[in-house]
């Protein structure tokens, strides 16, 4: 980390200097750029650091691998609550994060905010055939359940003037929680002047288990024949030691 900080805080210097206008308009890295996920895993925050060449506004996109959710909605019939329809929405971030140096609806208009993804209103997620029929303000309340859930979990945040600058340098903190998704990230960071964008950098965040956790869940995937007869042998061992426990009490 301590040599990304060296080449930014190098590119900052030569910014300031007469040959500014040959460096790129933005620079961006992060700390680190995988996340192991052990037993003792809590969340970690990853520190997202760069510098542009002159003065103008950065956007950070995060956004998790694409999974398939259900919404369900519950009404009382007779007395008792019960789900009265669903929606199966495809193509949904597991997580999604902006972080912004200024309020979005400051930095672009909503026609660049919708091109970016840039908030929840603007996600590309879709409703499966079944559901076609759903339109108006019935569509927009499952997404919004979505995205409260999401939110619920600490899956989903908009960290409006979260983006802090000191002269041509910015940093960010990207907090993943406990619960967030094993998989590839996509994060994307915006250089926006004027209301537009006039450079981005794309760069990926792998999140994989690791040590015993790993071992478990390959096992359970790749050989669930092997990992169902492991599960039972050691519930078999499990319920005699008590019993010998027991007995002997």
């Amino acid at each position: 980390m301590a040599s990304r900080l060296l080449v930014l805080l190098c590119f900052s210097l030569l910014a300031a200097g007469p040959v500014a206008a040959a460096e790129p308009p933005l620079v961006a890295d992060m700390s680190q750029d995988s996340i192991s996920i052990t037993s003792s895993f809590t969340g970690t925050e990853i520190l997202l650091f760069g510098a542009i060449d002159r003065p103008g506004d950065v956007v950070v996109v995060v956004q998790g691998p694409r999974e398939d959710l259900v919404v369900r909605r519950k009404a009382r019939v007779s007395g008792i609550w019960m789900n009265r329809k669903s929606v199966t929405f495809h193509g949904v971030p597991a997580y999604y994060a902006v972080a912004s140096s200024r309020p979005l609806e400051d930095i672009a208009p909503p026609t660049v905010r919708a091109r970016y993804r840039l908030g929840g209103d603007y996600l590309d997620f879709a409703i499966a055939g079944e559901t076609h029929q759903l339109a108006g303000q019935e569509l927009l309340d499952f997404r919004e359940a979505i995205l409260r859930n999401k939110a619920r979990e600490d899956l989903f945040a908009i960290d409006e003037e979260q983006v802090r600058f000191r002269n041509h340098l910015f940093r960010t903190s990207l907090v993943f929680p406990a619960n967030a998704p094993e998989g590839d990230y996509s994060v994307n960071v915006y250089l926006m002047r004027g209301g537009r964008v006039v450079d981005n950098q794309q760069s990926t965040l792998s999140i994989r288990k690791a040590g015993l956790e790993r071992t478990i869940f390959d096992l359970a995937n790749e050989q669930p024949a092997l990992y169902g007869l492991i599960a039972i042998v050691i519930a078999l061992f499990a319920g005699w030691l008590a019993a010998v426990a027991f007995r002997r009490t």
